[in-house]
């Protein structure tokens, strides 16, 4: 046991300046980063005799040292804070999980401009809308807008070698712009009917379109008057959805609600007065902390730490904290303008307010329950193997192919608060013969457990593995093989009739038969696992065997390019034809030489 920390010393010596303090265990592990405008200050509040929050006294009674860092003022604390939680993300700090971008709707430059979803740097030219919050939101804008106005949303590769109209075209989502179906003018007025969409004047479209039509049906064509009838549909239905229409400016909302359970903020994304959708974040709390301390956490971890996020002119929060004067200063100029932090906010603000509140406390309050839920397997599951303590990680391997063709193996990671996804592994199978399930079992077993004994990841308390007693078999000669530490093996096997509920369990061997209940926890939980392992191996198979079938026989061929790929594929009419053609045939094409031409048929036919 090492000395304790003696903080009496180290307060006596400590500054009074603003700066950033690491708080480290006796074996130099980071435990806690904090920020502070007197370091002396707020480092004693953690050193009185009593007072202090359970959580917050296990973090103190860890403590083998704390160092410290002046900084010229509180903004530098708080942005240094920001850099260094991002980089070590220390298990007592509030930690935000999802630092994804957000998307948003790009609209590109030239005469038929194309629709489309853009993550990342802005650095194409053209116009961006958003940020939307979720992935679906943006394409239920896109979904409508290919309906409505029918702009293209292909990609410009494919826009640029069409020679007649694709599907969209027959099914009346586009209107065929790659083979000159459409005037320019008419795309362009298109385009800005989208872009009115987009910028939240749904209104003022509205409007606009129902003059066309009473306009078109003056003139007799009635035609043209249905059309922009339906567009005027669409965006009425649109409106209706949109409940909270009807305030203005770009904002995000956020709402914390914080628990004994843990912790959720919800945020609402606003822009052009419009509600584009909104997303729950459950940030990880490692000591109590209050709902202004988890919203200044997720605002500088999200907005700070991650420069590339669309900043509004105005936050509005559902309480306040003494850093939001900071952060809001530093977010300004950041965002090259000023930022408001509001909290007291009425009309169409407050009832924004009210809704992201009432989507937070739900939204934790579903996590929470599914968590008791998961928990209430994983202790069947104890009970029903005879564990002295329940279990806090299992893995199930599982191995997808289609007749032995991209065989992949996947790996799933659960533990009592649910899938670890961040933990998956897919493994690629080579090398094994076609339809071999133990073979690739074993390369896949061999690779996740050979970089365990390497010291990399963690060991599983439970080993599943779908496919009964062949399958567990091998596991454990992969284990021995690799001299690895004893751990528990369960061997999932389909009954005769192949129907949940009745599988065969197997415990370390295939000596140690038995079964549960159809309506045992235990057997719910290990169904969910064996379950996930299916779906993302089969996911795994299918991306790997579609890009499989993507890649161009000739790709591999030295000295065919992407252009003489092209010219081969137009001179025949495509690869089917291609294969067919004798060596003779292929050298015919235009920049193919005998020797080129030699090359291209033996890659063709090598399999």
């Amino acid at each position: 046991m090492g000395q304790a920390f003696d903080s009496v010393a180290f307060l006596a010596h400590c500054s009074s300046h603003p700066g950033v303090y690491r708080m480290l265990d006796a074996e130099g592990r980071l435990l806690y980063i904090g920020k502070a405008k007197s370091l002396k200050k707020r480092l004693s509040s953690y050193f009185r005799k009593s007072g202090l929050a359970p959580k917050t006294a296990a973090l103190v009674a860890r403590i083998a040292q704390v160092e410290t860092t002046i900084t010229a003022n509180e903004t530098e604390a708080l942005l240094l804070e920001q850099t260094l939680i991002k980089e070590w993300r220390p298990p007592y700090n509030i930690l935000l999980r999802d630092d994804k971008s957000y998307p948003y709707v790009f609209l590109s430059d030239g005469v038929f401009p194309r629709l489309s979803i853009h993550r990342g740097a802005k650095k194409q030219k053209g116009r961006y809308f958003g940020p939307y919050p979720r992935a679906g939101s943006i394409r239920e804008s896109l979904g409508l807008l290919q309906k409505a106005f029918l702009v293209r949303q292909c990609e410009d590769s494919y826009f640029r070698s069409r020679t007649r109209p694709c599907l969209q075209y027959q099914i009346k989502r586009c209107k065929g712009p790659c083979v000159g179906l459409v005037d320019p003018a008419e795309y362009a007025e298109d385009v800005r009917h989208s872009v009115m969409f987009l910028e939240g004047r749904s209104n003022a479209l509205a409007e606009e379109l129902w003059a066309g039509m009473e306009q078109a049906a003056i003139r007799l064509d009635f035609e043209q008057a249905a059309k922009l009838r339906d567009q005027v549909a669409l965006l009425r239905r649109v409106q209706d959805q949109q409940s909270m229409e009807g305030g203005s400016g770009d904002v995000d909302v956020l709402a914390a609600v914080v628990n004994p359970g843990g912790a959720c903020v919800h945020l609402i994304s606003v822009r052009g007065g419009r509600v584009l959708g909104s997303k729950s974040f459950f940030p990880q709390v490692g000591i109590e902390e209050g709902v202004g301390e988890v919203l200044a956490a997720f605002l500088g971890q999200y907005y700070l730490a991650n420069s590339e996020r669309d900043l509004p002119g105005e936050l509005i929060v559902n309480a306040m904290h003494e850093d939001f004067s900071a952060l809001a200063s530093v977010l300004g100029e950041q965002r090259g303008g000023e930022l408001h932090i509001s909290h007291r906010v009425r009309a169409t603000r407050a009832r924004w307010q009210q809704l992201a509140v009432a989507n937070a406390e739900q939204a934790l309050s579903a996590r929470l329950a599914h968590r008791q839920h998961l928990a209430t397997r994983f202790e069947a599951l104890a009970e029903a193997l005879n564990l002295v303590e329940l279990p806090r990680r299992m893995e199930c391997f599982d191995i997808s192919h289609s007749s032995g063709e991209a065989t992949v193996a996947s790996c799933v990671v659960f533990g009592p608060e649910g899938a670890l996804k961040s933990d998956y592994r897919r493994y690629n199978i080579e090398g094994v013969t076609a339809g071999d399930d133990y073979a690739a079992m074993h390369q896949a077993l061999t690779r996740r457990f050979g970089k365990l004994r390497e010291g990399e990841g963690r060991l599983p308390d439970i080993l599943l593995v779908d496919g009964g007693k062949g399958q567990l078999a091998m596991a454990r000669e992969v284990l021995q093989e690799l001299a690895m530490p004893e751990l528990i093996l369960l061997g999932v096997a389909k009954g005769v009739t192949r129907k949940p509920g009745l599988e065969t369990l197997y415990l370390n061997d295939a000596s140690h038969e038995f079964t549960l209940p159809a309506d045992s926890p235990a057997l719910h939980l290990i169904q969910q696992i064996r379950d996930e392992a299916h779906r993302f191996a089969i996911a795994g198979h299918r991306s790997r065997r579609g890009k499989a079938r993507r890649t161009s026989s000739l790709e591999g061929v030295t000295g065919v390019g992407a252009k003489r790929r092209r010219e081969l594929l137009k001179y025949f009419g495509g690869l089917q034809e291609l294969s067919r053609a004798s060596i003779d045939e292929i050298a015919k094409t235009p920049g193919i030489s005998k020797k080129l031409a030699e090359s291209i048929y033996a890659a063709l036919h090598s399999e």
